[in-house]
């Protein structure tokens, strides 16, 4: 097991790891940039080393930097949490020529697998039905001959990269031709990759996404489904386990099928498959996100299973003990990201309390809010039995969370929470349009 993990993150994920740390009495080193200098990351953990300028390139995204710091510290781990460097195969690769484990996949396995297009032939051979498209198309003529053949409506997406950059829909020749310069340029100014590619789009739908695990010794659990259709611009929201659109015996179909095709893919880590799901109840592959996701912590309160603690496991080479038949999801988790809408000083800070809710979060009296990152403050989690009880527990949380000093959106998430459509179970993508 890893003596010291150096966290190469911020934020709320930079706190969840170093708990998880703590609590297997490992210790951690905070990497922060000059806007992070007093957040409650560099009072966690053990050590704390600025690696730069407010900018994300200046310091999250420095590879080199964060090397240095994990040499100067003596780490022998460097966790990535999601975002920033999480699938970057060079930085995968820099850890291990400096004797660095990674926490994720290895970068042979990250450079096969972040590749979207490579991914989608890999999970048909594995026998995951995929969304019918083109491999990297090399310009808009290529698009528009593509796109004739599929039929529209159809969708851009960036080869690399997620969190719903570089996504394009087109209803029509003309608005593709639009749109394929904006989402090469967005792909490339994002990811540094301006590589597309083209998908029907299906609609309407469910975003539905399945966790794994899955170690080094040909073991994989898929730990059940998350819904994630409540989105705008492709950013995710609002997520809830189980999807209501599930049936129990579709999701074990699909379980099944997601640890066949883990085993058949390759892939060691955390790991998330994510799907569309049409109206007549078919799951379509879109793509997989070889790393931890935001929303990891509604799959932990359902399973009992901490993401993060195998993650590290894993990592060290233990092997995983248990199956998908011993973890059996129970009740309803609902989260709500919380975002800062502006950047300001924390005044006063009051977080729910009680049984089965939970707030991952890195805000603290005082704690200033800056302009140069992901928006996420927060995530207010509720478990409970049934799903009603679990609307009803997260619109008495959302009213209570208080966070001043900055505008959020609380009070958007509980419209959500409170809006008829949602609380039926019968929302799709289009949930938010016009929203």
């Amino acid at each position: 097991m890893f003596s010291k993990i150096l966290i190469a993150n911020r934020g709320e994920i930079a706190v969840r790891v170093i708990r998880a740390c703590k609590e297997m009495g490992i210790k951690t080193v905070a990497v922060f940039s000059e806007a992070d200098r007093d957040t409650l990351p560099t009072a966690l953990a053990d050590e704390s080393i600025c690696i730069g300028r407010a900018s994300a390139a200046d310091s999250y995204l420095n590879m080199e930097r964060i090397i240095s710091a994990a040499l100067a510290t003596k780490a022998n781990a460097i966790h990535p949490g999601y975002g920033f460097l999480s699938e970057n195969a060079e930085f995968a690769t820099l850890c291990r020529k400096n004797g660095i484990a990674f926490i994720g996949p290895s970068a042979e396995e990250m450079e096969r697998l972040s590749d979207k297009s490579r991914i989608k032939k890999a999970a048909s051979e594995a026998g995951l039905s995929t969304i019918p498209g083109t491999d990297v198309l090399e310009s808009v003529e290529d698009a528009l001959e593509a796109a004739s053949k599929i039929g529209y409506p159809v969708m851009l997406k960036a080869r690399s990269g997620g969190g719903g950059r570089g996504i394009r829909p087109a209803y029509s020749a003309e608005e593709l031709k639009e749109v394929y310069p904006l989402a090469t340029a967005e792909s490339l100014a994002a990811f540094g990759d301006g590589g597309v590619y083209l998908e029907k789009c299906i609609t309407p739908a469910r975003h539905i996404e399945v966790q794994v695990l899955a170690d080094e010794h040909g073991n994989a659990v898929a730990l059940g489904e998350r819904d994630c259709s409540i989105q705008r611009h492709h950013q995710k929201l609002l997520e809830e386990s189980p999807s209501p659109a599930v049936s129990p015996e579709m999701r074990e179909e699909l379980m099944d099928k997601v640890e066949k095709a883990i085993k058949v893919i390759g892939y060691t880590g955390a790991g998330t498959l994510e799907f569309l799901m049409d109206k007549d109840g078919n799951f379509w592959f879109m793509e997989m996100n070889v790393r931890l996701q935001v929303e990891h912590g509604v799959t932990e309160i359902l399973t009992g299973v901490d993401l993060v603690k195998w993650q590290i496991r894993i990592a060290a080479g233990v092997p995983i003990p248990f199956t998908r038949k011993i973890v059996r999801l129970r009740g309803s988790a609902i989260e709500c990201r919380i975002n800062a809408l502006t950047p300001g000083v924390i005044k006063s800070l009051h977080i729910p309390g009680g049984p089965f809710v939970r707030f991952d979060t890195y805000l603290e009296p005082g704690t200033m809010v800056p302009p140069y990152y992901d928006s996420l403050i927060g995530k207010l989690m509720v478990f409970t039995g049934t799903r009603e009880e679990a609307i009803r527990k997260m619109k008495a949380y959302l009213c209570e969370l208080l966070i001043d000093g900055v505008k959020t959106n609380i009070e958007e998430e509980l419209k959500i929470i409170s809006n008829p459509v949602f609380e039926s179970g019968n929302y799709d993508t289009s949930f938010m349009e016009g929203k």
